[in-house]
């Protein structure tokens, strides 16, 4: 019977730090032509905000032109621009979803 000599490992240790993603801002731009209930739906749709908060911010867009509805990394925010600006179309009003850099 043959013995197995010892196997020695050696397992390298890296130190090094995960830095978190790049975030971006999903803005929201107020138009003269999508109501207000429409900007509503959508802050609660897309963005989980209850009437409360949706209603706070779609004045905020109204007053000052547009707000921010969230900060996300960039995969997750772009994706909500998709989605925001595809159902604003199929619901055939001209609302504005970008996004920028937090």
């Amino acid at each position: 019977m043959a013995k197995a000599g010892n196997i020695e490992r050696v397992v390298e240790r890296a130190d090094t730090e995960l830095m978190p993603p790049p975030m971006y801002k999903v803005i929201l731009n107020n138009d003269d032509y999508t109501p207000m209930d429409f900007v509503v739906e959508v802050l609660q749709l897309f963005f989980r905000m209850n009437e409360h908060q949706a209603t706070e911010v779609m004045l905020q867009i109204h007053h000052q032109g547009k707000a921010v509805c969230g900060v996300f990394p960039f995969g997750i925010a772009e994706t909500k621009v998709v989605q925001v600006n595809q159902f604003a179309r199929q619901n055939q009003h001209p609302l504005l979803c970008s996004l920028e850099k937090a």
